[in-house]
């Protein structure tokens, strides 16, 4: 039996180290932050040299990020343009398949070499597209190597499970109707509303007949699961998880169906996704060896409604969404976050979800690197999944909102003693993916918290608690100056970050005018304040918990509203 460390183990031994390694991120952060004014008034030269070598590093990690970005935009645009179901349709069968793209390829070249009939943007369209065709020929020829190896799409049944503790059905009904609309036969799906008993009964059940009517003899089943905390539980995604995934075993070993073949994925219940997207999932799963040893990742956006949000939510999640089509270049860095998909068999067999972490979304990657020795990867689909951004009734507490949101993400940081607990003990994991994975956890959350606070006010430290004597020198003199002309080149990245937000952002609404594009592009000047306010005092705010020992007790649900409702 697979047994993944307790984070509120009993054992004192256990109990000392997952303290100290509770610790840690909170005492970097700490010492960062302390250090900053510490240094500056006794070493204000050395500080002032760090400024300069920490800006350059800034900038070049601005560049790096924003041109893996490009790169990740570009995988997502060229992922839509996929017809990824006639790709399952026909992958079972590589050799016929390769036959058909060839013919393809060769009736396009066909059409370029008679350029006199068409427009040069056609052209321009058609090489695209020949490009293309003939990069996954090659594809399809690695395919057919393996093909005994390769399932039949026919045999993959769906699971999305939607777990709600007391969103309305105005929130939860676009997400199932997606999945109702999307580009796979509805009878390999089954849709799984995990709900909650300690929402109000009225309400609770009102929903569910709701959404059950509204979709009745939709999808090959429709399930819904009420979960009852239990005393070693916490109020927690991850225990509703749980419990309705334990449910669905019951229902999967009725109908005799192999867990091998289903994929589950977990979704927020406000998640719209792309109508290719489970397409695109059972293609990836279907043609890979090691498919269960796969998460499988589509981009998050927070589109669903991104318009009607303030500016300081837009700047917060559309930064967010940057991040994911950048993380999703890093094959070998990526996690899952917020709506994803796994083997049903690899998630039994690691005894799905904690029940007593706040954190549900990554840490389920961490169980099942953990369970096959580190030889497990998130796989990006290169598809968008759309989110609700914060929203409520008022300005002021759509801010107050987005920062116990980031903070819940922040606290994500809880699974770093958890995962050395995991994966240190673990001979067949060797020391440089543990080094590489615990440097990686604390040196992101470790950014997250004091990154945004060391441009914004390290500069100028040194200049006010220095003294005279540091005033008076060159360096002192100079270090306005540098600093200046480096961050207006780490500006890059701001002109990165605006110009795919535009390039990303879904068609605005028609009770919006045209000047709604104008303050889409005004809020960046706001950059300067969100950073310090919704990024790094959210993920100061976890970390110190976590170092007080001052857990959080229950999982905060972002209150969420239906567009409908808005209009």
């Amino acid at each position: 039996m697979f047994a993944f460390p307790n984070p509120k183990t009993k054992n004192p031994k256990e109990r000392r180290i997952q303290r100290t390694l509770e610790v840690i991120p909170g005492i970097l952060t700490w010492f960062t932050i302390i250090g900053m004014f510490a240094f500056s008034f006794f070493l204000p030269d050395w500080v002032a040299y760090f400024i300069i070598t920490f800006d350059i590093y800034w900038i070049l990690r601005t560049i790096f990020i924003a041109h893996y970005s490009i790169d990740g935009y570009k995988k997502l645009r060229d992922g839509k343009k996929i017809d990824w179901w006639e790709r399952c349709q026909n992958i079972s069968n590589p050799k016929n398949y390769i036959e058909l793209i060839s013919a393809r390829i060769l009736k396009m070249e066909e059409s370029l070499r008679d350029r006199s009939v068409m427009a040069r943007r056609d052209a321009k369209i058609l090489k695209g597209e020949l490009k293309r065709q003939k990069k996954y020929l090659q594809e399809v020829k690695e395919v057919e190597k393996i093909s005994s190896e390769v399932l039949d799409w026919r045999e993959i049944v769906h699971v999305i499970m939607l777990p709600t503790a007391g969103e309305p059905a105005g929130v939860i009904e676009p997400s199932i109707a997606a999945i109702k609309e999307a580009n796979f036969p509805n009878e390999q799906i089954i849709i799984l509303l995990a709900t909650e008993e300690r929402e109000d009964e009225a309400h609770r059940t009102q929903k569910v007949d709701y959404l059950k009517n509204k979709f009745a003899g939709v999808f090959r089943e429709f399930i819904v699961t009420t979960h009852r905390v239990r005393d070693d539980e916490m109020k927690a995604k991850g225990a509703n998880a749980t419990f309705a995934a334990r449910e669905l075993v019951k229902y999967l070993r009725a109908q005799n169906i192999d867990f091998r073949r289903v994929i589950f994925s977990n979704f927020d219940c406000d998640s719209v996704a792309h109508k290719e997207y489970f397409a695109a999932l059972t293609y990836q799963y279907i043609i890979d060896p090691k498919r269960l040893q796969r998460s499988y990742q589509p981009l998050p956006m927070y589109h669903n409604n991104l318009w009607d949000t303030n500016a300081f939510v837009r700047v917060i999640v559309t930064g967010s969404s940057f991040w994911h089509i950048f993380q999703s270049t890093r094959l070998d860095g990526m996690v899952t976050f917020s709506s994803h998909s796994e083997p049903f068999d690899t998630l039994y067999n690691v005894d799905f979800w904690p029940v007593n972490m706040i954190s549900e979304d990554s840490i389920i990657y961490w169980k099942c690197f953990t369970y096959y020795n580190g030889d497990y990867r998130v796989k990006p689909i290169y598809l968008p999944i759309s989110l609700d951004a914060v929203l409520a009734d008022t300005y002021w507490k759509t801010i107050v909102n987005q920062y116990k949101q980031k903070r819940r993400w922040a606290y994500g940081i809880e699974n770093f003693p958890v995962i050395m607990r995991a994966i240190g003990p673990n001979k067949k994991i060797g020391f440089r993916q543990k080094f590489k994975t615990a440097f990686e956890m604390l040196e992101g959350h470790h950014s997250w918290a004091t990154s945004s606070l060391i441009l914004a006010i390290l500069g100028w430290l040194p200049l006010i608690l220095g003294g005279d004597e540091f005033n008076q020198q060159v360096i002192a003199k100079n270090l306005p100056i540098y600093t200046r002309y480096l961050m207006t080149l780490a500006m890059i990245g701001l002109a990165v970050s605006m110009s795919l937000s535009f390039l990303l952002l879904p068609p605005r609404p028609a009770k919006y005018s045209r000047w709604r594009n104008i303050y889409m592009l005004l809020q960046w000047m706001l950059v300067p304040i969100i950073a310090p306010l919704l990024g790094s005092l959210p993920a100061i705010d976890s970390q110190t918990r976590i170092l007080l020992g001052k857990y959080f007790g229950e999982f905060w649900v972002t209150p969420k509203k239906s567009v409908e409702k808005q209009k």
